[in-house]
Parts: C-alpha cells; structure tokens; sequence
C-alpha cells in the first residue's frame, strides 16, 4: 500500500516548501503496518530517556556550570526545528556557540563557523554531548532516541525530499542512520536517501544497529565536520 496522497505536513500547510513539486503524489516507503513496532519504540523511548536523564544529572549540572562560568549566557540553546507531520517543536542542546552567532541557518552552512564555537562547545560538538538534553524531547514525545536528525524549517531543499519520500512519518530522532553514515559530509540527497533506507528498515534490531554504531561514531569523530566544507 503505498504512502496516502491524503497525508497531512505542515510544512505545506505554512509554505515552507519550493512551489511547483508533487509533494502528495505516493512514495514507496509505507509504515501502516508498524504500529506495534512504534509503540514498544515508544515505550523505550519514555523508559530510555527517563533513566538517562536520571543518571546524566550530575554531568549535565557540571556541564552547565561550565557553560554558565564561560560564555556568561544561558546553558541551554533552543531552536525551532520540523518534527513528525511537518510540525514545529522546540529543540534543546547545550550552549556551544557564542550569543552573537546566527540562529537561523544550520552550522555547516556558515562561513568561518570556528569563530562562532566556544572552547567547551567544541569537546560538546565533536563527541556530540550538546544533543543529550534533547532527551527531555524524547521524554515530552517530540522526538525519538533512533530517527532522521530534525532540521530547522528554513532548509527547504532537503524539506522537500523527505516530504516526497514520506520521512515525516516518523518523529526525529538524537541519532540516525545518516548521522552514523557520513554526517556532515553528505549531501541534502545522501542523507535522505538513508533517512528513507531507515523507512524501509524500520525494526528494533536495525535501530539497535544505528545505537551500536552510533557509540563508534562517538568515540572516533567519524564524519564529523564545522562549517561549509
């Protein structure tokens, strides 16, 4: 059964798509029949983030009182980014940048994006611990541990080609299989193209295999990049 041309995104409801494309014409990738799948997801997700963040408390205060003694400004980043169905939600991470760099274009499309990045946000960016308080979305439901990596409303171009590939099906997640497969190196087309390889592969062992891999990429910086390149 293919992907329902009645689906609803938001962002073709505001605009924020290119004009002139078929976003509603059916895609090959369909996830009707994952519900009992989503919902033991689900409940990982509320049992995960719940237990991490219970844990992690005390990183997070020493993390935060570095941040606060360094950069004299709020501990935490929120940012606007397109969630499940299109929908807006707030995004949290830790401060890595300075109050003065730009808030509406995504870091790999700045120039000199070094100039921006505080001295902790750089240790927090490489080993990716700037996106652990996005646990508190999981936790709220705006997103999941596994899942496309959410992106703020204004990449349009990329917008587009996971609408057209029914990505915004599924919530966002803190890592995802384009996030373990080359990261910052991949083009708007490569990284929907494995957003979409998720879609099709949609299972508790192959998100087991994005958390798997994830840990390596953390450890070995492995696609990690600032700035254009």
């Amino acid at each position: 059964m293919p992907y329902p041309q009645t689906y609803t995104n938001e962002l073709e409801l505001r605009g924020s798509l290119p004009a002139g494309a078929a976003y509603l014409r059916p895609v090959p990738v369909d996830i009707q029949n994952k519900t009992f799948y989503l919902a033991i997801k689900r409940i990982f997700d509320i049992f995960f983030s719940a237990t991490a963040l219970t844990v992690l408390l005390p990183f997070f205060l020493l993390v935060a009182l570095i941040i606060r003694l360094t950069t004299k400004a709020s501990v935490l980043f929120t940012q606007e980014r397109v969630g499940r169905n299109g929908k807006l939600f707030k995004v949290y991470k830790f401060r890595t940048m300075k109050p003065t760099a730009p808030t509406d274009v995504p870091t790999n499309s700045l120039d000199h994006a070094d100039s921006y990045i505080t001295k902790i946000g750089r240790v927090l960016r490489k080993t990716s611990f700037d996106e652990l308080p996005q646990l508190v979305n999981v936790l709220k439901g705006d997103m999941s541990v596994i899942g496309p990596r959410p992106l703020i409303e204004g990449e349009s171009k990329i917008h587009a080609l996971r609408t057209q590939n029914g990505v915004y099906q599924i919530r966002p997640g803190v890592t995802g299989w384009a996030q373990v497969n080359g990261r910052d190196y991949l083009t708007d087309e490569e990284k929907v193209a494995l957003d979409t390889e998720y879609l099709r592969r949609l299972s508790l062992g192959f998100d087991l295999r994005c958390v798997a891999r994830t840990i390596s990429v953390i450890f070995t910086g492995k696609g990690f990049a600032e700035g254009k390149k």
